[in-house]
């Protein structure tokens, strides 16, 4: 049997006839026994209204033995009657003699439609006793209760097969579609059961391998769209070194465009690992003013060049859980976008304080800034506002995509705003610590 459904049914089916023969069988069988112990009943009652329809008819005659029969019709709803032993009645004194041939001595199944002719005779044997009753039932006689009980057993069976099959149709379907290429098919099931926590882990399966797959080929799209200039460049340098009076410029040219493209490579590194491995984020107490410090040391080596200042003003005691790593590449991320973009002999101001239960990093510049449609544009890989922040005074467009993936899969938001004049980027991270549960107090 291929189909579930059929499986089921045959089960129940033969889970029904197991059970009636594990009941039946011994019930018959301690009936029997008790029958051999106690003789039939039935048939003990018949030998004592023989016995009485003799006494009431030597007693009284045969008007006495009509008034004891009529007493057993009424109580007993079976035509009684007491003949002798040639098979006369005693009250009307008809020959009852076929009757009494076609009479049993004890109760067994007759054919339906017949009545059920009993017989009982005193121990002399001059008297008997018979009772025409009414037929025994068929057993077909219950088949349409059989029939009603197994159309219900089908039915609950159908619903129970609907209810397993019917999901794991669709699950089949889903499988099927997603190895055809669609990545964004979904079961979605509420159910709590196997079969929902089934299809739960399919749903995170198909998550991780879209993401994996998406971030493959948005990897594959960048490279293919963004190293074309800097390719065309480095040839051209290259032939510049062959050709150019002053080679050492020429090879300054071309260390340089070599720079620009490991910085490429690297930065859709950094994207594709934070887009592809996820689970790969470690949870470690993170003290996020102190680390906030050790990135601006970092950073304050470029500052410097500019003549800019870092000004930073953190609150004690806050803290957040999350891959070191990753929180320390956003904040750097931020702030070397902020050093970039602000004018010579200007401050970048830092502020880490809480907002209530999250842990936040304010970066502001008082550079150009971005036109106000551009602020969340600025998040997605490889946008840069022409006025700003091109290849000339930027870099590729990917450092802010690189905090936005890192502070997403902290379960954070990052979020830029007009500082007029300049620049305002908060990065929220849910956060612990006795600062943030102080300022939350």
């Amino acid at each position: 049997m291929k189909s579930l459904y059929a499986k089921i049914l045959g089960c129940f089916i033969l889970t029904i006839a197991v059970s009636l023969a594990l009941f039946v069988g011994p019930a018959r069988s301690a009936a029997d026994r008790s029958l051999r112990q106690q003789g039939n009943p039935i048939m003990r009652m018949l030998a004592m209204q023989v016995a009485d329809a003799r006494q009431a008819y030597e007693t009284g005659g045969s008007s006495m033995l009509a008034q004891y029969l009529a007493r057993l019709h009424q109580f007993m709803g079976s035509e009684h009657h007491l003949v002798d032993s040639a098979g006369t009645d005693l009250v009307t004194g008809e020959s009852r003699s076929k009757l009494l041939a076609s009479a049993i001595s004890e109760l067994r199944p007759v054919p339906s439609g017949e009545r059920l002719v009993l017989t009982r005779s005193t121990e002399d044997r001059r008297y008997h006793l018979v009772v025409i009753g009414p037929p025994l039932l068929s057993p077909w006689t219950f088949a349409p209760y059989f029939a009603l009980v197994l159309a219900l057993v089908a039915f609950l069976c159908w619903v129970l097969a609907i209810t397993i099959a019917s999901p794991l149709r669709r699950m089949a379907m889903a499988v099927d579609r997603f190895g055809g290429g669609d990545l964004t098919v979904r079961l979605r099931f509420r159910r709590k059961d196997e079969v929902g926590e089934l299809a739960r882990t399919f749903d995170k399966m198909a998550d991780r391998i879209e993401t994996l797959m998406m971030a493959e080929r948005r990897l594959l799209q960048d490279v293919s769209h963004e190293l074309r200039s800097p390719l065309a460049r480095l040839s051209f340098a290259a032939e510049l070194v062959k050709t150019a009076p002053n080679r050492n410029v020429a090879v300054d040219r071309l260390q340089k465009e070599i720079g620009r493209l490991t910085d490429l490579v690297s930065s859709l590194i950094q994207v594709t690992r934070a887009e592809g491995d996820p689970g790969a984020c470690r949870a470690e107490q993170i003290d996020l003013p102190a680390l906030v410090r050790e990135i601006a040391d970092d950073c304050a080596i470029e500052a410097a060049v500019r003549d800019c200042q870092i000004d930073i003003e953190a609150n004690a005691g806050i803290e957040v859980v999350g891959d070191p790593e990753l929180v320390r590449r956003a904040i750097e991320n931020v702030l070397r976008n902020a050093v970039r973009y602000a004018p010579d002999s200007s401050i970048i101001e830092v502020k880490v304080f809480s907002s209530g239960a999250y842990a936040r990093v304010a970066v502001r510049d008082y550079g150009p800034g971005v036109p106000e449609y551009a602020l969340s544009k600025i998040f997605h890989p490889f946008y840069r506002v022409d006025d700003s922040r091109n290849t000339q005074t930027g870099g590729v467009g990917l450092g802010l995509a690189i905090a936005w993936r890192a502070v997403e899969l902290h379960h954070g938001n990052i979020a830029a705003s007009i500082a007029n004049p300049g620049l305002l980027i908060t990065i929220d991270i849910p956060g612990t610590g006795p600062g943030l549960r102080a300022a939350a107090g």
